[in-house]
């Protein structure tokens, strides 16, 4: 092979790309004429039947043969056109299509050539009623394609050591059908001479092959009446006469059209496989062992596409005005059945394709679970490289959002600083944002951000299963601009494979988290939330060791319950008063019971009495009717902002949760006992807690305490010998042991972190496990998040 032969696929590319440089009248000047608006379109390829093909291997040839000269034939076998295809049929010919394939490790990289040959067949299928600028524009596209690519000395060399083949193949291709061979024959001659390449290499040549013929054919169609050389060489091809026809011809230029389409999106379809990391992906996966077996088929068929349209092409530029328009009907329907089956295993391998990049996506997201955890163990210069992973794992250069300035700014504003990770749900309710920014701007009352203790990052979490609506983009917003600190810019930059790592590290689920790192990026504490709501920043820098160590200085006493929430329960303490701490929401009457005795009992005692209304940790509105009912009549002290009573409730749980995260929480501690008992009462209904100055003397349910109060001229008597502290606590606990009360505990599968046991603070005995569903139509309880 000469030279010239061996460069002919590049020269053809080069034609197009000369012709994309001409003037737009010229290369569309034809366009105008009515005859060559049908012709145009490249695709007028009259085939050689491709579909008679038998069940049985020893009739198959005969058969084939036959249905090309025997119209009848065509005829009764369109009546058994459901059992044309059939799988005894396809494993017939894969055995004779397995049987020629012989690799010799040749593994050649057809991508390029790929992109060469879409370009020829997209030009070349123009549709016929195109305006002149969208072709314009398409051949434009072209001339990019191929002259921006940077690996062009990579195609060209691919080009010259492919060239012979993809000749050999045309010529092969072009000879048989000029001497009207069957379909199958001309594919496993061609088979043969691809024995030694891979599938997807032995389709993409077979393909460059018939863009090399179909391309040169329809270059004539387009530039003959524009172009001398053309011309002539347009009449030695008979193609001013096959114009003559071109309308008759049109419905069956569109059905090879897309015959040829339905080639390429296989063929595509069929490279995508090989593109498939193969750490992820191997031949033994069903799926992809599947798409293996299926690929000599779908090989074949398309093969069997190419053969039919090059038919077409050799037999309207042999036969020219001879060609006859009788058969259309009978060959349409071949042609529709070839497209079908085509259609048919494209669909196949697409799903066999999804199901293999839904495993890549799985086993590569595993991978990164599994090193998510080994950052961590890991030493570093400084907290960028973690922090880019968590935030910005796509390199965006402006990844932050400034609550401060309003503007996007870069990761570098927290290189080598104590880093609080804000994790939640765009659902965080108004309580917890408006604690948290209180918390947050009393750390920086001292000095500016520059001096500041740490910074926080808001991430917030969206499910990836759940379609990211307007509705939530606005809301994300809206709380975005109210932080005072940084945010991600958008929730879609976290990573689902680090969403789901999040949750398998820190058992996010929907709570609000708050992980702490430090300038080296390694993790001070999983969650420091509760340290934040017991403590506020006094917990600084929020590891494990500073929550011990804050435990280990705390007593069970009511400025632990209160903190600094109300300055009038402070001047209480400071005044040694008796206070009670009273809640529930549900039984008015018991609240009415229960301060009017409180008053007559510390009136008899002669004892200064305060009482204070903190609510229940749910059913808000439940709480503000018995705020107002308490305000109107005067009942006692009560919080007017739900906010505090939310922040009461939930300082409480912290305090469980925090013991839990420490794995305390079965610790046989005061406090711990005390805190259990307060939050099972809250459950149950009404309760109470006395205590005096910031001593806590007993805590029980609202039956028993407001018994102990209506009891009072009982045990009055012991008030002047034991005094009136432990004469209450004594006769409170003998009825208290009396009820038998039980306690419980609920823990939503949203916290995260539930202990796999708990003993009851009454009679410490392990208590059992049950799993229940609730409903609650109170959508505004004070706990909501929770």
């Amino acid at each position: 092979m000469n030279p010239m032969q061996q460069q002919q696929p590049h020269l053809v590319a080069q034609q197009l790309l000369d012709l994309s440089s001409k003037p737009l009248q010229q290369l569309m000047g034809l366009r105008n004429k009515p005859v060559m608006n049908s012709m145009a379109n490249p695709m007028m390829n009259p085939m050689v039947n491709p579909m008679a093909n038998t069940m049985h291997t020893t009739r198959l040839h005969n058969q084939m043969a036959t249905s090309v000269h025997n119209p009848l034939m065509h005829q009764q076998n369109r009546s058994k056109k459901n059992s044309i295809f059939s799988a005894s049929d396809d494993n017939v010919i894969t055995k004779q299509v397995v049987d020629t394939h012989l690799p010799d490790g040749t593994d050649v990289d057809v991508k390029p050539l790929l992109d060469i040959v879409e370009d020829i067949l997209r030009y070349a299928t123009i549709n016929v009623d195109s305006t002149s600028s969208a072709e314009h524009t398409d051949v434009g596209k072209v001339e990019g394609k191929l002259g921006s690519k940077p690996h062009e000395m990579n195609t060209v060399v691919m080009l010259n050591s492919l060239s012979h083949v993809i000749e050999k193949l045309a010529s092969e291709m072009s000879l048989r059908c000029l001497s009207i061979g069957d379909g199958h024959t001309t594919a496993l001659a061609l088979f043969h001479m691809v024995g030694n390449f891979h599938w997807d290499a032995k389709l993409v040549l077979t393909l460059a092959a018939f863009a090399l013929n179909h391309g040169d054919f329809c270059l004539l169609s387009q530039i003959y009446s524009s172009n001398q050389l053309g011309s002539s060489m347009a009449i030695l091809r008979q193609v001013p006469m096959i114009m003559e026809n071109s309308a008759s011809l049109k419905p069956r230029f569109d059905i090879l059209n897309k015959l040829i389409r339905s080639v390429l999106e296989l063929t595509r379809c069929i490279m995508q496989f090989k593109e498939l990391p193969s750490m992820y992906v191997t031949p033994d996966v069903p799926t992809m062992a599947k798409a293996l077996n299926t690929l000599p088929t779908a090989v074949y068929w398309s093969f069997r596409g190419i053969v039919s349209c090059v038919a077409q092409i050799t037999s309207i530029s042999t036969k020219g005005h001879e060609y006859r328009i009788s058969s259309s009907e009978l060959q349409s329907w071949e042609l529709s059945t070839l497209i079908l089956k085509i259609n048919h295993l494209q669909e196949f391998l697409k799903k066999q394709l999804e199901d293999c990049h839904r495993v890549v996506g799985e086993r590569r997201e595993m991978d990164f679970r599994n090193s998510f955890n080994k950052l961590f163990d890991t030493v570093h210069i400084d907290n960028m490289k973690i922090l880019t992973i968590l935030i910005s794992p796509r390199d965006d250069n402006l990844p932050l959002f400034d609550g401060v300035t309003k503007k996007r700014v870069s990761l570098e504003v927290l290189r080598k600083r104590n880093v609080l990770l804000l994790i939640s749900g765009l659902d965080m309710s108004s309580d917890e944002l408006s604690i948290l920014e209180q918390i947050y701007s009393e750390s920086r009352i001292q000095g500016t951000r520059l001096d500041a203790l740490y910074e926080v990052v808001w991430m917030p979490i969206v499910d990836p299963s759940i379609e990211y609506t307007e509705a939530m983009n606005k809301q994300f917003e809206e709380m975005k601009n109210r932080m005072p600190w940084f945010s991600v810019y958008h929730p879609s930059i976290i990573d689902k494979a680090v969403k789901r790592s999040i949750g398998d590290r820190w058992r996010f689920r929907s709570k609000p988290i708050l992980v702490v790192l430090d300038p080296q990026g390694r993790e001070l504490s999983p969650n420091a939330i509760h340290m934040m709501w017991i403590w506020g920043s006094n917990a600084f820098p929020f590891t494990s060791a500073r929550e011990e160590a804050l435990w280990r200085e705390e007593t069970w006493r009511l400025e632990l319950l209160v903190s600094g929430m109300d300055p009038t329960i402070l001047n209480w303490i400071r005044d040694d008063k008796y206070i009670f701490l009273y809640g529930g929401e549900e039984d008015i009457e018991w609240i009415r019971k229960f301060t009017s005795h409180a008053r007559a009992m510390a009136i008899a005692a002669r004892i200064p009495l305060e009482m204070a209304y903190v609510g229940k940790s749910k059913k808000r509105e439940n709480v503000r009717r018995a705020i107002a009912i308490i305000n109107v009549e005067k009942l006692s002290y009560c919080w007017q902002d739900t906010t505090l009573i939310w922040f009461f409730w939930t300082r409480i749980e912290s305090m469980l949760f925090s013991k839990i995260q420490l794995k305390r929480a079965d610790d046989q501690d005061p406090i711990m006992l005390q805190i259990k008992k307060l939050l099972s009462y809250d459950k149950d209904g009404s309760w109470a807690l006395l205590c005096r100055g910031s001593q806590i003397l007993t805590n029980g349910h609202g039956s028993t305490m407001l018994q102990t109060i209506t009891d009072f001229d009982l045990w009055k008597e012991h008030v002047p010998t034991t005094g009136f502290d432990l004469s209450f606590t004594d006769y409170h606990d003998k009825l208290h042991v009396a009820a038998g009360y039980c306690c419980r505990f609920e823990f939503p599968i949203t916290a995260g972190r539930i202990p796999e046991g708990m003993r009851c603070p009454e009679c410490h005995r392990l208590m059992e496990k049950y799993t229940a569903f609730l409903c609650c139509h109170d959508q505004t309880g004070l706990l909501e998040p929770y």
